[in-house]
C-alpha cells in the first residue's frame, strides 16, 4: 500500500536581513509535521509557520539542505529558492582559520561541535560558573547538569571548544582560578557580535531592503550603492583623523572593526550592507573583559551626517562608556529631546511608544517604553530615529539600546531636528538654550556657549 504524501510544503530561503540565516515557510493542512521536525533539529519560530535556522558557525544553508533531504524522504514537498540554492552550492572557508590543516568537512564538524555547546549553554543546560580573559580569546569553567561533569572552554564563536574536564564543579573553579585568577569574572562572558546577531536572527524576519530607492531624509535622492560609497568614505576618514582607533578585518572579510585604544568601544561597518541592512554597530563595555553597557545600530540607507553625529560622540568623554539611568527617568527624557522641544517638535503617545514626529511627520524619534524597563523583559532597541514614511514603515534607523548615555542621544537628535529644519527650508532658530548645559548631567567639562552660537562646532 502507497503511503498517501503528506499535505506539507516547505519554502526554504535566505534570511531577509541576516545573511547566512535560512527561513523555512510552511503551508498546507499538515504544516505541524514539518514544523515538530523542523523544531527538534534546532529550527526556531519566529512568526506564525515561518521558522528560522541561525547559528553561530554560519553554516545553515548546509544544515537546511540535510533538513530538505529528510523532509522530501518523509513524503513532504520542499521548494529552495535560488538564492538559497546558491548558497548552499558556495564554497567558502574562514579566513585566518586557527588550524589550517583541516578539511572543509572537519572545519564543519569542528564548528558543529561548538554550535552545540553554545546551545548547552542557551538552553540552560551547560552552566557557567566564571569567565575570564586569556590572550585574544575568552575562557570559561562550567558544568552540565544533566551529568554532573564540569568542563572547561576554550574560546569563542565556531572555535569554542571543550579542553578539559573535571569531577567535580570545586575541582574545575579550582584550577580555573588558577590559571586566570587576574581577569576571572563570575558568570558567563558578555555575548559576542556573532550571538548577538544570532539572537536577533532566530527572534526577528527584519524588513528586507525595497527593490527601489526611496529618498533618504536629509539628503538627495541616492541609489543604495552610491548611499553605501558615502559610508565607505566615512568610516575610512574617521579611522585616518582618529588616532584613537584601530582597525581590523573580521572572519569574513566583509566587515571591518575598529577598537578604541581603551578596549572599551568598538565600531563595526559592513561594507556589503545596502538599503536597510545593518551597516554600523556600535558597543561601549564597562572594561576591556566587563559587560557591554550599552550598543548602537544603524542602517545602510541612514543619513551620513546622522553618523558622523554619532562617531564623534564616541571620542569626546569616557562618560560615554558609562551606564546611564533608565530612559523612563524624566531627566534622561528631558536631555534627550530637548533639542527637539525647542525646535517645534511635540511628543505624541501610541500604545507602547512615546513619540517625537517632526511637524511634517517625515522623521523623527520613538521610545519603545517595554523595552526600556528592566521589567518588561524584552531585548529589542528603546530609542529608534528614523527617517522616511512612518516609524513602522522607515527608509532609514538608528537604534540604541536602553542604557545609551543622554548625551550621545542628544548630539543625534540635535542633528536631527537641525537637519529637518534646514531641509524644510524653514530658518533655523538659534541654538536651543540650555542644549549644552543639560548635557552637564554626562559629560565632565560641557564647552560654554556664546549667544546665537551653533551647539556643536562641526
Amino acid at each position: 500500500m502507497t503511503t498517501p504524501p503528506v499535505d506539507a510544503h516547505v519554502r526554504l530561503d535566505t534570511h531577509p536581513t541576516h545573511p547566512s540565516a535560512v527561513t523555512a515557510t510552511l503551508t498546507g493542512t499538515q504544516a505541524h509535521i514539518p514544523h515538530v521536525g523542523l523544531e527538534a533539529d534546532g529550527w526556531h519560530v519566529a512568526a506564525n509557520n515561518v521558522l528560522v535556522l541561525a547559528r553561530i558557525d554560519h553554516e545553515e544553508p548546509c544544515w537546511a539542505e540535510q533538513a530538505a533531504r529528510q523532509l522530501v524522504a518523509n513524503g513532504i514537498t520542499v521548494e529552495i529558492t535560488p538564492q538559497l540554492r546558491e548558497a548552499i552550492n558556495e564554497e567558502w572557508t574562514w579566513a585566518n582559520y586557527p588550524m589550517p590543516w583541516c578539511t572543509r568537512s572537519e572545519i564543519r564538524e569542528i564548528s558543529d561541535q561548538a554550535q552545540k555547546i553554545y546551545d548547552d549553554i542557551r538552553h540552560g543546560r551547560l552552566l557557567i560558573h566564571a569567565h575570564a580573559q586569556d590572550a585574544h580569546t575568552t575562557v570559561a569553567v562550567g558544568t552540565y547538569l544533566d551529568t554532573g561533569k564540569s568542563v572547561y572552554l576554550h574560546g569563542e564563536n565556531h572555535l569554542r571548544q571543550i579542553a578539559n574536564a573535571f569531577d567535580s564543579p570545586a575541582k574545575a573553579l579550582t584550577a580555573f582560578e588558577e590559571m586566570h585568577s587576574d581577569t576571572m569574572r563570575p558568570g558567563p562572558a558578555p555575548m559576542t557580535d556573532t550571538e548577538h546577531d544570532t539572537t536577533e536572527a532566530r527572534t526577528s524576519l527584519g524588513v528586507p531592503a525595497a527593490n527601489h530607492e526611496r529618498p533618504i531624509a536629509g539628503t538627495d535622492t541616492l541609489s543604495a550603492d552610491t548611499a553605501a560609497a558615502a559610508h565607505e568614505a566615512l568610516f575610512t576618514s574617521f579611522i585616518e583623523n582618529n588616532n584613537t582607533w584601530k582597525k581590523y578585518r573580521t572572519w569574513s572579510d566583509e566587515a571591518s572593526v575598529a577598537n578604541h585604544e581603551t578596549l572599551t568601544l568598538r565600531v563595526q561597518f559592513d561594507h556589503e550592507a545596502r538599503g536597510q541592512d545593518t551597516a554600523w554597530t556600535i558597543a561601549s563595555y564597562e572594561s576591556p573583559v566587563g559587560e557591554r553597557t550599552w550598543h548602537a545600530t544603524a542602517t545602510a540607507s541612514t543619513p551620513t551626517n546622522m553618523i558622523e553625529s554619532l562617531l564623534n560622540s564616541l571620542d569626546t568623554d569616557t562618560a560615554w562608556t558609562e551606564r546611564t539611568s533608565t530612559p523612563l527617568a524624566e531627566g534622561t527624557r528631558t536631555t534627550v529631546t530637548a533639542p527637539l522641544t525647542e525646535f517645534g517638535w511635540t511628543q505624541t503617545i501610541n500604545g507602547y511608544h512615546i513619540n517625537w514626529p517632526a511637524p511634517d511627520g517625515r522623521t523623527g524619534l520613538r521610545l519603545d517604553v517595554a523595552a526600556a524597563s528592566t521589567r518588561a523583559g524584552r531585548t529589542g532597541p528603546a530609542w529608534t530615529l528614523w527617517g522616511g514614511n512612518t516609524p513602522e514603515q522607515p527608509d532609514w534607523t538608528v537604534e540604541f539600546s536602553p542604557h545609551t548615555p543622554a548625551a550621545v542621544l542628544q548630539d543625534l537628535t540635535y542633528e536631527l531636528a537641525l537637519t529637518h529644519s534646514a531641509q524644510t527650508a524653514r530658518r533655523a532658530p538659534k541654538a536651543p538654550r540650555g542644549h549644552e548645559a543639560l548635557r552637564t548631567t554626562t559629560r565632565a567639562t560641557p564647552t560654554p556657549l556664546t549667544s546665537g552660537s551653533p551647539a556643536r562646532s562641526r
